[in-house]
């Protein structure tokens, strides 16, 4: 299993927001106002002391971190990447439908997008290809197809731009676009 730590939470001395539940083995905090994810879960809370510059005192703050997990072997599957230079012959000459993959490595939803194109290019090998391509290493590439946010996920045919989806989306959105080309 892999985890990768989102963004990290500071949660003041109260436990007011947070809905506490015990279990026989240990007491874990989760926060309600996570919104319910597949994949996405709060780690437990874990005390850290902070001290003010103000006073020698130091207090007691409670840390939590945004986890996103990816289960068994989703984790191993890596598209490979796309550039300008090979722009050209991998996704614009190619036979088979492409889905192109914009995203950049300080990016958190591409982290979490990027597991699910891995398997549509597993489910799909054969009928699909499917690339990534970095905008912050290829810029032109995705100043020519207008991108403005990312990840965005296109897919070509035949040389030519068919359709695009914007932002982190389940499988099944992926799924039923590419399945009108493939």
């Amino acid at each position: 299993m892999a985890t990768i730590i989102l963004e990290s939470l500071a949660i003041p001395g109260s436990l007011s927001g947070l809905n506490i539940t015990t279990s026989a083995r240990s007491a874990t905090a989760t926060l309600t106002t996570l919104p319910q994810f597949n994949g996405l879960r709060a780690s437990p809370c874990r005390r850290i002391m902070v001290s003010a510059r103000s006073t020698a005192r130091s207090r007691p703050i409670r840390r939590r971190d945004v986890v996103c997990e990816v289960q068994g072997q989703e984790a191993a599957i890596s598209v490979p990447d796309v550039t300008t230079a090979t722009w050209q012959s991998l996704v614009l000459e190619s036979d088979l439908p492409v889905l192109v993959e914009f995203w950049a490595s300080w990016c958190g939803p591409c982290r979490m997008i990027d597991p699910v194109v891995g398997k549509l290019s597993k489910d799909y090998e054969g009928k699909l290809k499917c690339y990534k391509l970095n905008t912050d290493e290829n810029p032109d590439i995705a100043t020519q197809y207008g991108i403005r946010s990312i990840p965005t996920t296109m897919i070509f045919k035949n040389g030519e731009k068919k359709d695009a989806v914007i932002g982190a989306v389940p499988e099944n959105t992926l799924t039923s676009c590419i399945d009108k080309f493939v």
